[in-house]
């Protein structure tokens, strides 16, 4: 009965969602829409005409990934001549403020982003957990993966956008001020067009940013699944999924990356705490993985952990999926420059030399320690240097790379290897030793290896934090963002896991655990014969 009410419930959401766009497709958008910068004006024939300098520096403003509309405003701000073809004033973002055309080059590059970041979780994700679980529950990692495709989808369609990047950056909007977004804000995605959205981007479309952004959002709840494989309800872990989405990821993503976020420390001038994330260190795996160790202590070990044999089925899936996710990966970091420009070819070279040096130390370690290198270890390598570079792609020098290669192939090696078995926790397929350690660690790393000479924007509002020197100020500003992050997710976790357990419970019958969930949950088995 429950599941018919969970359902129910689910699609009247969006049905409701649905039915009230079309209502603002029709009416005045509402309050909570409200721009804080006039709407787009009709041209003003009253100004004069652009000056050829003028129209030239908005193409400039292209190649340099700058303000194409700042060439034609006064020293405040203020348009004072006429908007020229490439500002269509009849194109408006979700603050309903003047866009530019989006740039054909830098949008090709975030469609193609999104792809590639999708492409991470659907197959890569699922194929890199499917082949390292036991073949009775080889269907049960992929179906988990498609149904949070799914359902972060219509949660992000209807709210989540908005309640980390929508709004104007007005404090009043936000239901915690820098912490918690409004969720009426771009409700239906309403308003959010393909005009550009320069609080993010001068010019990539705003819808596309959503998608791309979207994509982080799938992942990052898929990435839990590891920690809790083989053991967990699949009704629990639609109503966990739901819950831990608005308690946790939406909160930490719009605290790190909403343009008036508390820990945006790279874009807001009044963030409390001056911190930085490129990709997703804290907002993705360090949400993902600590999360995973709170609910896999709450679950308890699978029956028959330290006794049978829970070796991976299929190392050839394994490694394929870890390919996939490679791959996927430059667009995962690369693409969070949201544009094609200098930034995101340093965030493609330096995630390219973590993750080589990271796959080679890892094995490395092993062979030492264990006599033998493992495929496993080469995969595992590979992922955790992805991870660790992931805060610091845009940030760090190639040098700065190497060394967050090095680390990532040996800390979180050790937590594996060592402390896992020390400590005796479940973590199925070791997502918080890879991504809660590796997310932290890099988290710290970046306040450690951010260099200005990469970056200008770091000048912006961090001028006195990068100091490019390994205790730079911006180190203390990493660790404070760690600490409210662990705070965050060890809490919201740990009540989105008892209202799910009060509402369907977590765990399946023992009889149906031994069996296996492809069968008992799914009706289906991976392999026959």
């Amino acid at each position: 009965m429950k599941r018919y009410f969970l359902t129910i419930a689910l699609i009247a959401t969006t049905a409701s969602g649905v039915f009230t766009s079309r209502a603002d497709d029709t009416n005045t958008p509402a309050a909570t829409n409200a721009p804080a910068v006039a709407a787009a004006p009709a041209a003003n024939t009253n100004m004069p005409a652009p000056t050829l300098d003028q129209r030239v520096a908005a193409i400039e403003a292209y190649f340099q990934n700058g303000d194409p509309t700042a060439p034609f405003k006064d020293t405040n701000g203020n348009q004072n001549v006429q908007w020229p073809p490439v500002i269509n004033t009849s194109l408006t973002n979700s603050t309903g403020a003047v866009a530019a055309y989006p740039g054909a080059g830098h949008n090709a590059w975030l469609l193609t982003s999104t792809a590639l970041v999708l492409f991470m979780t659907l197959p890569g994700l699922a194929l890199f957990y499917g082949g390292l679980v036991r073949k009775k529950n080889v269907l049960s990692v992929l179906a988990q993966c498609f149904l949070i495709t799914g359902l972060v989808t219509i949660l992000w369609v209807v709210c989540g956008y908005g309640m980390i990047f929508g709004g104007t950056g007005d404090m009043t909007k936000d239901w915690i001020k820098g912490i918690v977004g409004s969720p009426f804000i771009c409700w239906m995605l309403n308003n959010v067009t393909s005009a550009p959205n320069p609080n993010y981007s001068y010019w990539v479309s705003e819808n596309v940013l959503a998608m791309f952004q979207l994509m982080f959002a799938i992942i990052t709840p898929a990435l839990i699944v590891g920690s809790i494989a083989e053991r967990m309800k699949f009704k629990a872990i639609l109503v966990f999924m739901t819950l831990w989405m608005f308690i946790v990821y939406f909160t930490q993503g719009h605290m790190v990356w909403g343009i008036n976020g508390l820990m945006n420390g790279v874009w807001n001038p009044g963030a409390k705490i001056k911190a930085m994330d490129f990709a997703g260190g804290t907002v993705v795996h360090m949400t993902s993985g600590w999360t995973g160790l709170v609910l896999c202590l709450i679950l308890g070990r699978r029956i028959g952990f330290g006794r049978d044999n829970f070796t991976p089925h299929s190392m050839v899936l394994t490694y394929i999926g870890t390919g996939m996710l490679w791959v996927g990966w430059y667009g995962f970091n690369s693409g969070s420059a949201v544009a094609g420009d200098v930034i995101a070819a340093n965030a493609f070279t330096t995630t390219t030399i973590a993750t080589a040096v990271s796959s080679f130390v890892w094995p490395m370690m092993e062979w030492v320690f264990r006599g033998k290198p493992s495929v496993l270890g080469f995969c595992s390598g590979a992922v955790a240097g992805l991870v660790v570079i992931t805060p610091a792609a845009g940030y760090v020098t190639p040098q700065g790379a190497m060394a967050i290669g090095i680390a990532a192939g040996v800390i979180p090696w050790f937590f594996v290897y060592k402390v896992k078995g020390w400590l005796g926790y479940d973590d199925a397929l070791d997502t918080f030793g890879v991504h809660a350690i590796g997310g932290t660690l890099g988290a710290l790393m970046t306040g450690m290896l951010a260099r200005n000479s990469v970056n200008p924007n770091l000048a912006t509002n961090l001028k006195a934090y990068v100091t490019d020197s390994i205790f730079q100020p911006l180190v203390w500003q990493q660790i404070k963002a760690i600490g409210v992050t662990l705070v965050l997710v060890i809490f919201g976790t740990i009540v989105c896991a008892f209202i799910t357990k009060l509402l369907v419970g977590l765990r399946p019958t023992e009889e149906v655990e031994i069996a296996g969930l492809d069968i008992n949950e799914h009706g289906e088995e991976g392999y026959h014969g």
